[in-house]
């Protein structure tokens, strides 16, 4: 009590009287996490505005690589990092199918085109393959929220987690954080004796890794880097060697998988060097003259898309998720609907009310010395499920994956037609050169087949 009377916050414990046992024991838990000084100091940030660009003259086209220009040495160094265990997987799975009309984690929603395997079940599969062809498990870590938590966790074990080794699978979730009146500073509650709290951001997902100890258990175990992506990507190659490689042979903090931009109108962050700092640039940010600016040749000068796929050193994501280094909040003015204690209602504002606070994950790379960007061809490591129907959709997702497969057997000699219906899942092969040696010598597609 004296805690929240010194912050002016014991407004909170209004109706405790009320409130049954287990209704009391959460919203303790609740208080005991919150940092009452951090508080402070952001809601002292209320009137903080969205930073700006910097002049054009310092933004400039970040120089990106080519994965077909991957050397075999480059290759054979992620390869020995994989053998050496020093390699760790981290999936930002926090999220929800809402958009797509399934309640739950997204993760869960089933891609396979004839499997109807999940994307848990894809990437774990991944995981497994990897772990299996260069003989180390590695450490798999699913971050989820308290949304999707516990649906996540009893998905994998209803699963036998999909074939992976006791102890390779770490959940862990994702930090929350209260909204504050606008007005006054105070917090917001979503019913009595309950907090309104929401999601801290993707980069919270980092924050996260210190806050749960999971990095200083990963460092304890050998483990030197962490390939980082997104749960709704199916096509992602996760822990790719050569990108692993390259990685390590440039000694980079941070590198970043990108696919190059199609048109000005596209709706994806740009990698830039801003003030010559490795940078990402909301679509929404990118002035119009720097949308539709052209090179010489005619390609767009900003066009290094983000996907989301990233590979961090160790070193690097314990420099930015402690200390003084640690990664700042951004603050936002929101609508947010809550329960107020004075006249025991719910109230649902029209204007912004409310102060909330995320941490981004692309606000880590201007905090790397050192960066890599490698290019990479979208229809085969990009994928995203968004949206219900049309782009981004489960038909695009599935159409996506059958195309690779048909590239994939005709890179092997395998003459298939272009309405083939194969699925290869990631137990099977990880790649072209895989699947050749995995194929029977007189394999020839009759019909819809899932190979493995």
């Amino acid at each position: 009590m004296h805690r929240l009377r010194t912050h002016h916050q014991e407004h909170v414990l209004a109706g405790w009287d009320r409130l049954a046992d287990d209704a009391r024991r959460v919203l303790i838990d609740q208080l005991l996490r919150l940092d009452f000084p951090e508080l402070d100091a952001l809601y002292r940030r209320k009137s903080e505005t969205q930073a700006s660009l910097p002049p054009r003259d310092r933004i400039e086209p970040l120089r990106v690589e080519e994965s077909n220009n991957i050397t075999r040495s480059a290759i054979a160094l992620g390869e020995d990092a994989l053998r050496r265990g020093q390699l760790a997987v981290l999936l930002v799975a926090g999220g929800q199918g809402s958009r797509l009309g399934f309640e739950k984690p997204k993760g869960m929603y089933p891609v396979g085109p004839i499997s109807g395997a999940s994307l848990f079940q894809q990437h774990a599969e991944k995981v497994g393959a990897i772990s299996q062809r260069f003989g180390k498990p590695v450490p798999f870590l699913v971050m989820t929220s308290p949304a999707t938590h516990e649906e996540t966790v009893a998905f994998f074990a209803e699963h036998q987690n999909f074939g992976l080794e006791a102890g390779q699978l770490t959940f862990f979730q994702q930090g929350m954080m209260p909204a504050l009146d606008l007005a006054t500073g105070r917090l917001l509650l979503e019913k009595p004796g309950s907090l309104f709290l929401s999601p801290n951001g993707h980069g919270g997902t980092l924050t996260a890794l210190a806050d749960t100890g999971l990095l200083a258990e990963l460092k304890a175990r050998g483990v030197q880097h962490v390939f980082y992506f997104q749960v709704d990507n199916s096509l992602v190659k996760i822990a790719d060697p050569a990108f692993i490689g390259r990685h390590i042979e440039t000694k980079t903090e941070v590198s970043t998988k990108v696919v190059l931009k199609e048109r000005p109108d596209e709706k994806v962050g740009i990698l830039a060097l801003v003030a010559g700092k490795c940078s990402i640039i909301e679509y929404s940010d990118m002035p119009a003259a720097m949308t539709n600016e052209r090179t010489a040749a005619g390609d767009l000068a900003f066009r290094a898309g983000n996907v989301a796929i990233h590979a961090f050193s160790l070193e690097f994501l314990e420099r930015v998720t402690t200390g003084a280094g640690r990664l700042a909040y951004h603050v936002a003015r929101k609508k947010v609907p809550h329960y107020d204690p004075t006249t025991d209602t719910t109230m649902s504002p029209t204007n912004e009310n409310a102060l909330k606070f995320e941490m981004f994950v692309f606000d880590a790379l201007p905090m790397a010395t050192r960066w890599l960007a490698i290019s990479v061809h979208r229809a085969d490591e990009f994928a995203p499920l968004k949206n219900a129907t049309g782009a981004d959709s489960p038909d695009t997702v599935r159409r996506l994956q059958l195309d690779r497969a048909i590239r994939w057997l005709r890179a092997v000699g395998r003459d298939v037609p272009n309405d083939s219906i194969v699925e290869i899942r990631p137990s099977f092969a990880l790649n072209a050169e895989e699947l050749r040696g995995k194929l029977p010598r007189n394999w020839q597609y009759s019909g819809p087949i899932v190979l493995g």
